[in-house]
């Protein structure tokens, strides 16, 4: 009989303390024979109660000591995945956006496809929440950056919901960008070999919380992951 596959959730928590809870427990939610889901909750130095929170949580709790970012959050959940023998890393949002009922999905097509990574995409059937109309234009433009550079259509270059095997962690293990990290991620996979695609899936509005990455600094993000992508296609 073959064993569950173990896949360690990686949620990557700053000032998450009205959504955190109920994120954890929809993951803990999801039963079935299909692989086994712990949730690992990387509290990224939170200003408010999100440590205290998770430590109540049944969670594998990761406090780090200083503000690293999502990037650095995202790869402190890789590593501890990838050094505790998880068979999987999946990459969700703590503010809800990501139903958790949708990993399996991720697994199966990955498996199917014999992919290294799994990319969520909201984009392809159009459901769910579709984000805002400025973000939505950052979105294509990160489509075109990244069609330029890899070759590699990807219709939601910024959705942070991920699954990765343990090939795809080895190479993050090392090597993952720090602070908007998804679309310089796709620059990684390609120049590293690792096969990709993406997968229909639904997202919610965020649940807590406010976004960094609203009015003006919508502008300004796209401006730093320009220079970000760029820079990672140019590093040897």
């Amino acid at each position: 009989m073959n064993r569950q596959p173990r896949i360690a959730v990686v949620i990557p928590a700053y000032n998450e303390e009205a959504s955190i809870a109920s994120v954890v427990n929809a993951v803990n939610g999801i039963t079935g024979q299909q692989a086994l889901l712990t949730p690992v909750v990387v509290n990224d130095c939170s200003r408010d109660a999100t440590r205290q929170i998770i430590a109540t949580l049944p969670c594998i709790a990761l406090n780090l000591p200083i503000n690293l970012g999502i990037g650095g959050a995202v790869q402190t959940g890789i590593k501890y995945a990838l050094d505790n023998g998880f068979d999987y890393a999946v990459q969700t949002d703590a503010d809800g956006q990501h139903p958790p009922e949708f990993i399996t999905v991720l697994l199966r097509e990955l498996e199917k496809n014999d992919w290294d990574v799994a990319i969520g995409s909201r984009f392809i059937n159009k459901q769910g929440f579709q984000s805002t109309f400025l973000r939505r234009a950052g979105i294509r433009y990160l489509q075109w950056l990244l069609k330029l550079i890899t070759g590699c259509t990807i219709s939601d270059p910024t959705s942070g919901m991920r699954l990765m095997n343990r090939k795809a962690m080895e190479v993050l293990y090392w090597c993952y960008p720090d602070e908007y990290p998804e679309a310089e991620a796709v620059i990684i996979y390609h120049r590293n070999g690792l096969k990709f695609g993406e997968v229909p899936v639904q997202m919610n509005e965020r649940k807590g919380g406010t976004s960094s990455i609203q009015g003006l600094h919508t502008i300004y993000y796209m401006f730093k992951v320009t220079i970000a992508v760029v820079f990672t296609y140019l590093r040897r």
